[in-house]
């Protein structure tokens, strides 16, 4: 049996970031990685955007060149998943039988895209947007497919929308809520996003669930049959109805957890020596009121893989960062930084007509967020406020003319 004095499951930003760090930091042990997919790891959100545009070969995808690993003697498993941890032998066995045992072990397993569950889901002609293998099958229906349905308003329904339309598709989109982004986003913002797809020829359909997928003899989708009876024709179906936080062994062996595997401060599961980060790791947030909440996010990943490290080489700082997220769609830049989930009022800061403005959400009067659309010193200067749980004046937060820094410091 292989043993890893820490070993990381998981290839996405989490677990290489974890990887890198134990080096940057200065990890003088043994350190493996396994990965499900075959590929290096290489960074996911361009998935829906650059990538699936054809703008950016998966090459300058990786977050690091094949010669990286080796140099830094961070050994690849790839083309591994972990079916199965004994977390007092301190071991792991992948679903091709081999064994691995650890000293540390960091699960950043991430998630799997959530499938639809209806007659006619498992047609050809469904795709998912998370992985290289997702988008490339996708890619190559291109050519042929002129008709495509979104099912989910989310970031990624609306980032492939954007792409699909911009290539020329005819794009109908589906959400089951009577807005889009009403899990992330307040409705001002929900709004000014539907207009904008809608102004681009995105035929959003809103509060429609979806009854089945229409399919040929050859068990090829041709359309979205939704619950009043509305059949929408398709040569392509998306799913976009976000993730399963893939923590099954780690369940398994004992973890504690629910929607993910609850982790502390540092990253610590409920199990020995085991940590888990990124988007399967539910952690308590004072940036959602102390809610314990789970971040799919670039950011969470890497600020959590750096607790976990620090923790692991004696160094413990606790997680406490701020989330920040972006969206690009269309001509858009969407910057978000905290979280509006547990907001009571939300402040307009400039015109959503002159398609650059800010939405400043507050609870009880404290700024915990800031949704900024083509306002980049806004999102830049806001975040002290976020940070600092700031409870300026609404006038001046909502006037354009005055910087958010001065409001700050006010």
């Amino acid at each position: 049996m292989r043993h890893f004095d820490c070993l990381v499951i998981g290839g996405g930003h989490a677990g290489a970031q974890s990887a890198i760090l134990l080096r940057q930091q200065k990890f003088t042990g043994t350190v493996g990685l396994i990965g499900a997919e075959p590929d290096l790891p290489y960074e996911r959100p361009p998935l829906s955007k650059d990538y699936l545009a054809g703008e950016k070969a998966f090459e300058r995808l990786l977050l690091r060149p094949a010669a990286f690993w080796n140099e830094h003697e961070i050994e690849l498993i790839l083309g591994e998943r972990v079916k199965a941890i004994d977390p007092i032998a301190h071991s792991v066995q992948t679903a091709s039988g081999t064994e691995y045992s650890y000293g540390k072990l960091i699960w950043a397993g991430g998630g799997v895209a959530r499938q639809l569950s209806c007659p006619g889901a498992t047609a050809e002609g469904l795709f998912t947007v998370r992985t290289r293998a997702d988008v490339d099958a996708m890619m190559a229906m291109l050519p042929d497919a002129q008709r495509f349905t979104i099912v989910g308003g989310g970031y990624i329904g609306l980032e492939a929308a954007a792409v699909l339309n911009k290539l020329g598709k005819q794009v109908t989109l589906i959400e089951a809520l009577d807005r889009v982004l009403a899990r992330v986003a307040g409705p001002a913002l929900s709004t000014f996003f539907q207009g904008e797809h809608g102004a681009h020829g995105v035929d959003i359909r809103l509060s429609a669930a979806v009854e089945a997928i229409e399919v040929d003899a050859q068990n090829r989708a041709t359309g979205v049959r939704l619950a009043d009876g509305t059949i929408v024709p398709s040569d392509a179906v998306i799913v976009g109805i976000g993730i399963i936080p893939e923590t099954g062994p780690l369940i398994l062996a004992g973890a504690s957890g629910g929607n993910g595997v609850d982790v502390d401060e540092f990253g610590q599961t409920s199990l020995p020596d085991i940590y888990a980060v990124g988007d399967c790791a539910a952690h308590e947030s004072r940036f959602a009121a102390g809610r314990r909440i789970r971040l799919e996010s670039v950011q969470n990943a890497n600020d959590q893989a750096r607790a976990a490290v620090q923790h692991i080489l004696g160094n413990p700082a606790p997680y406490d960062a701020v989330p920040w997220f972006w969206s690009n769609q269309y001509d858009l830049r969407l910057q978000t930084v905290g979280l509006s989930l547990t907001h009571d009022e939300c402040l307009v800061r400039g015109d959503p007509a002159t398609r650059s403005f800010s939405l400043i959400y507050l609870r009880q009067g404290q700024v915990v967020a800031l949704d900024c659309v083509n306002r980049t010193k806004d999102y830049v200067q806001g975040r002290a406020l976020v940070l600092d749980g700031s409870r300026p004046d609404r006038e001046q937060l909502a006037n354009i003319e005055i910087p958010l820094k001065e409001v700050a410091t006010a």
